[in-house]
């Protein structure tokens, strides 16, 4: 049996594939509202808070995608900390854990490859960090086999920008835009399949496009997908005044993830390699509605 821990869009896709192939998944998500939406499609779905210390989950010789983000506040995640000890003693067949490419922090716009030191600088980071650690910790000890899936920006047909960009909020300009890195969702599904179904993927592997381009290019290119008036770019001196801490934060880091690794291991070919093929497929589809 396969169990998903946080089962919101990634998740459900991906059960909606397990339950196609009769593999007969089983969801855990926090709130009434989402275990409706998971049952009315038709997924067996199961309460879990996370929050609470003394949450149980009944896990034993099982495999684990997990799909729940920290809580919003702090350095150490204490949800994956609850989950790790709800299931002491039930130990699972595999766990495949869902992190950030984050973790690395800002690295000057340089190329990026798993073998590189992890140096998270803001909190959502070092959360995420830390989960790595706290899994990395307790599957060393069990002897359990694990898979850490380092993420970008998820981008597709349900997860774009678009209230930010009608807003009119500025965006910093191209010469000042930091590097941004993403993934198709429907190719982090293929990859999260993967990574619990192969009994020969294990380890960490960051899981981009391998096309990163700049935030500015991402906006712009969203922008003219969906027949958006593009949103005013403004000077990174200027964006220190208009722009929230969490999105300053994002224009602090530069990086380039390299994916080799994923296309070297994996077995699957990414759908959507570039921004612009995934977003010719978003066209595609707004066309039709």
């Amino acid at each position: 049996m396969i169990n998903i821990v946080g089962c919101g869009y990634i998740g459900q896709q991906v059960a909606l594939k397990l339950v196609q192939q009769k593999l007969n998944p089983v969801a855990y998500v926090k709130t009434g509202n989402s275990l409706s939406v998971c049952q009315q499609k038709n997924i067996k779905t199961e309460l879990l808070n996370l929050d609470d210390p003394l949450c149980s989950i009944d896990i034993k010789n099982e495999k684990v995608l997990y799909l729940v983000p920290p809580q919003p506040v702090g350095d150490n995640d204490i949800r994956i900390k609850n989950f790790i000890n709800s299931i002491t003693g039930n130990v699972p067949e595999k766990i495949v854990l869902i992190s950030t490419t984050g973790v690395y922090g800002d690295c000057s716009g340089d190329w990026v490859d798993e073998s590189r030191q992890i140096n998270p600088e803001v909190p959502r980071a070092k959360r995420r960090a830390d989960a790595e650690q706290q899994l990395i910790d307790y599957c060393e000890m069990y002897h359990v086999p694990r898979v850490v899936l380092r993420v970008p920006g998820i981008y597709g047909p349900d997860k774009l920008p678009i209230k930010r960009i009608s807003s009119g909020e500025p965006i910093v300009r191209e010469q000042d835009s930091p590097y941004s890195n993403r993934i198709h969702a429907h190719d982090l599904v293929n990859i999260c399949m993967e990574a619990i179904l192969s009994d020969d993927i294990e380890g960490v592997y960051n899981c981009s496009d391998g096309n990163p381009t700049t935030m500015y290019d991402y906006f712009i290119k969203v922008s003219d997908a969906l027949n958006i008036k593009h949103p005013p770019a403004i000077s990174l001196q200027q964006a220190k005044q208009k722009l929230s801490a969490g999105m300053l934060s994002y224009m602090t880091e530069s990086r380039r993830i390299d994916n080799k690794k994923l296309l070297t291991d994996f077995k699957l070919r990414l759908m959507y390699p570039d921004l612009d093929s995934g977003l010719s497929m978003i066209k595609s589809v707004c066309k039709k509605k």
